[in-house]
């Protein structure tokens, strides 16, 4: 047993995970096994709104796997400290390979013709007050991406003041420990090996490569002997599955009654290896047997005649070069065939890229027509046909496309597919067009009234247009990367059901598309780009009481009245800042007064743009608005304190400019921060208890003010806040018509203009002069000063 460990200093928990899978393990046979450990930094889980609001981890599981175990760890923080006294909350963690899980906790309606992918999900409650862990293993998992998504269930949707408490957070963290295999006997097709299973092992594994354009595959085991040469069964049983080691209930055959033991079987992916398990029944002796792979290759078979139907660009040809069993001979083996057949299948040559038709019909390969990939943006790709968009669909065979999805890129968007049926081309016929779009190979559609999308151990998506509905959509959120592929077939409608049509070639247009969201999430939606370290996805945001992938589930949407009404009611109830303004001007205190009509005014257009619904108007971009209204909001606090204390001038213009560029800055760092309203409100309550006692005015303006900083603080939520924040308006407007006081004080000393207001203009008069004395010592000089 050989360990790697990717990772330093692992506790207690993790070592335990590590025993847990030598011990699965160590019973599987002979092997060598590599022990991989990933771990992902802990991040602060949210409750659920939308899949913009759940915690993604991505992970990559090796080729060769037998054994991955998911470690889940969750623990409770509040304020650096233990969160002991934190509420225990269920943490839901769900598990998807190749793709990010599509997941619906809230089970809202998905968009018509969206295609919802299965996951796995796992819900870990407290076992400790502050720490919990769960453990998700997978035998033989699929090799490539795995994706993780977490979240906490959804709040009540409580609007909180930030810095009031110590927020309780929930820090999730995923660690993976894998076991593989290594040295895996490979094999070849067309070539045979001999192998023995000694008594002491139990089982051997082997593995082969499938490229594209396979279209069967088959493995044969014979010569099937023991030490015991009397015996005439194979103590043998034969299993096999693509990309990943085999389960209990993966294709087998039992070949203890047979001389020439055969498993045939439908390929459901390209480009994977596929493993080949030769398992022994329970016996004290070694066994014996010859082993080979058989495949038929259609990458070089012959276009048949009238090719050009399809399109085709017949420089468009062999990617493999040649055919396996060309190269390969299968020596030693005579008596191995396929099926007794006197022609060898498998032997097939040609110049064109095509794939096995019906499987239930002729061995006959079509070609497979690619499309031409056209990047716009991010998620955003449109994929063209060669010689489109216009498609012929014969009535003999089907015509297939390839759609290629780039690794890990193109997951985190949403693939779009429509197919549109051009009537015209019909000529009066009853005829259907049959889609099936399957991942990783295409699935055949046969000739009879099933036209099923699946085979015996794949299930395609199925699609289909005719002359009543001649459209049709199909939708995959986070679609699995590596190669799509549509097949189309039309089909004539009968008494009996669906058969082949005679000669009539339908028309059909095919529009495929990749984009971030479904129909950029709607009109009560935002489709929000996220990242999680390196990886890119793309989610929608609902607004409006709207929910769904697509924001399209309106079963908790707001009405249009209740939209209106909420917005004239947070707009109009700041109209009951006209009564402050009035009594602050005839108080005399003009740039109090000014400072209301400001926050009245960003305050009605900041609630008119910061609606979720249809009911929105900006005068302005949405910061701007919103800066200022929280900036007008605390400088009406901050003047009025100032007014409360009948300060001298001077002053009360250095407080004034100190306050507006003091509250600015605050705003800049947190505009939710809990001393931008708290330290002005201090400041007035020591103002008010030193400066001024006036009880009548007072006790009632401190009463509404306190109750509406209770409101905002204590019972504002999500769905009372049209209602709430609007009487948190009138009574902080309320309680500055009640602390203002009632006139400011003049100032006892004259200012420079006061004094030159006095005297427009001076004539001074000298009397001695009138007089003729000119001795100022004898005589006293009176100035008269007229105005």
């Amino acid at each position: 047993m050989m360990w790697r460990l990717n990772a330093s200093g692992l506790d207690r928990d993790r070592l335990h995970l590590l025993l847990i899978v030598y011990i699965d393990l160590c019973c599987l046979g002979d092997g060598l096994y590599v022990t991989d450990y990933f771990t992902r930094t802990p991040r602060k889980l949210n409750a659920f709104r939308s899949f913009a609001s759940v915690e993604l981890f991505h992970f990559n599981v090796p080729d060769d796997t037998v054994v991955a175990v998911w470690n889940l760890i969750t623990f409770k923080e509040q304020g650096g400290t233990f969160g002991d006294s934190c509420p225990d909350h269920n943490v839901t963690v769900y598990f998807r390979s190749g793709a990010p899980p599509v997941i619906n906790p809230l089970h809202t309606r998905f968009p018509h013709d969206t295609i919802v992918p299965n996951v796995f999900a796992v819900t870990l409650t407290w076992t400790l007050p502050n720490r919990t862990t769960g453990v998700f293993n997978v035998t033989s998992p699929l090799p490539g991406d795995w994706f993780l998504a977490a979240h906490l269930p959804k709040d009540e949707g409580k609007i909180s003041v930030k810095g009031l408490y110590e927020e309780c957070q929930y820090l999730f963290q995923p660690q993976l420990i894998v076991q593989k295999l290594i040295g895996i006997s490979v094999l070849y097709p067309g070539y045979f090996i001999d192998q023995m299973i000694p008594v002491h092992n139990r089982s051997v594994l082997y593995k082969v490569f499938i490229p594209n354009y396979i279209s069967q595959l088959k493995v044969q085991l014979a010569n099937c002997s023991t030490r015991n040469r009397s015996s005439d069964t194979c103590p043998l049983l034969l299993k096999m599955r693509a990309r990943a080691p085999p389960l209990h209930n993966s294709s087998s055959v039992d070949c203890q009654q047979q001389s020439l033991c055969e498993l045939d079987m439908p390929l459901h992916s390209w480009e994977q290896w596929y493993y080949i398990l030769v398992e022994r029944y329970r016996g004290n002796v070694d066994v014996y047997f010859r082993i080979t792979v058989r495949v038929k290759d259609c990458s070089k078979a012959t276009t048949p005649k009238g090719s050009v139907a399809f399109n085709m660009p017949q420089s468009y040809g062999n990617a493999m070069g040649s055919s396996w069993s060309d190269t390969l001979p299968v020596s030693g083996l005579p008596s191995l065939s396929w099926n007794g057949s006197e022609q060898n299948p498998f032997l097939l040559s040609g110049d064109s890229i095509a794939y096995l038709g019906p499987m239930t019909g002729t061995n006959t390969c079509w070609p497979i027509r690619p499309t031409l990939r056209n990047e716009l943006d991010t998620f955003s790709v449109h994929f063209y046909i060669f010689y489109g968009p216009s498609i012929s669909v014969p009535p003999d065979r089907a015509t297939v496309f390839s759609i290629n999805l780039l690794p890990v890129l193109d997951s985190g968007g949403v693939l779009n597919m429509e197919v549109r049926l051009n009537v015209s081309s019909l000529k009066e016929e009853n005829i259907t067009v049959f889609g099936c779009l399957n991942h990783g190979m295409p699935l055949s559609l046969p000739d009879n009234s099933t036209a099923k999308c699946k085979s015996e151990s794949v299930t395609g998506f199925a699609l289909s247009v005719n002359g009543t509905s001649n459209v049709t959509k199909l939708r995959i959120p986070y679609p699995q990367t590596g190669t799509w592929y549509l097949s189309l077939r039309s089909l004539c409608a009968t008494d009996h059901g669906f058969e082949a049509c005679s000669n009539v070639t339908a028309e059909v247009y095919l529009r495929t598309y990749l984009t971030p969201c479904i129909n950029d999430c709607g009109t009560y939606g935002q489709c929000k780009l996220l990242r999680t370290n390196n990886y890119l996805y793309a989610a929608c945001e609902c607004k409006a009481g709207w929910n769904g992938w697509g924001c399209t589930d309106n079963s908790e949407a707001y009405s249009y009245r209740f939209q209106l009404l909420s917005t004239l009611l947070l707009c109009l109830s700041n109209l009951m800042f006209v009564p402050p303004v009035a009594i602050a001007i005839r108080s005399h205190y003009l740039l109090e007064a000014s400072v209301y009509i400001f926050t009245m005014f960003f305050s009605t257009f900041y609630h008119a743009c910061d609606q979720p619904g249809i009911v929105v108007f900006c005068i302005m971009e949405y910061d701007v608005l919103q800066f200022c209204d929280f900036l007008g909001s605390l400088m009406s606090v901050w003047v009025t304190v100032i007014a409360m204390a009948r300060l001298k001038s001077i002053i009360k213009q250095v407080l004034y400019l100190l306050g507006a560029m003091l509250l600015s800055m605050a705003l800049q760092l947190d505009r939710h921060g809990l001393w931008n309203l708290l330290g002005p409100s201090l400041f007035a309550l020591g103002i008010m208890t030193v400066a001024w006692r006036w009880v009548f005015y007072l006790f009632p303006g401190t009463v509404i003010a306190t109750s509406a900083v209770g409101l905002y603080t204590f019972v504002e939520t999500e769905e009372n806040y049209f209602y709430i924040h609007s009487i948190w308006h009138m009574l902080i407007a309320g309680s500055v018509g009640f602390l203002l006081p009632p006139r400011a004080r003049p100032d006892t000393t004259l200012t420079p203009l006061q004094r030159r207001r006095g005297c427009g203009y001076q004539l001074c008069i000298n009397e001695n002069e009138e007089m003729g004395l000119v001795d100022p010592a004898v005589v006293t000089v009176n100035s008269i000063c007229t105005s």
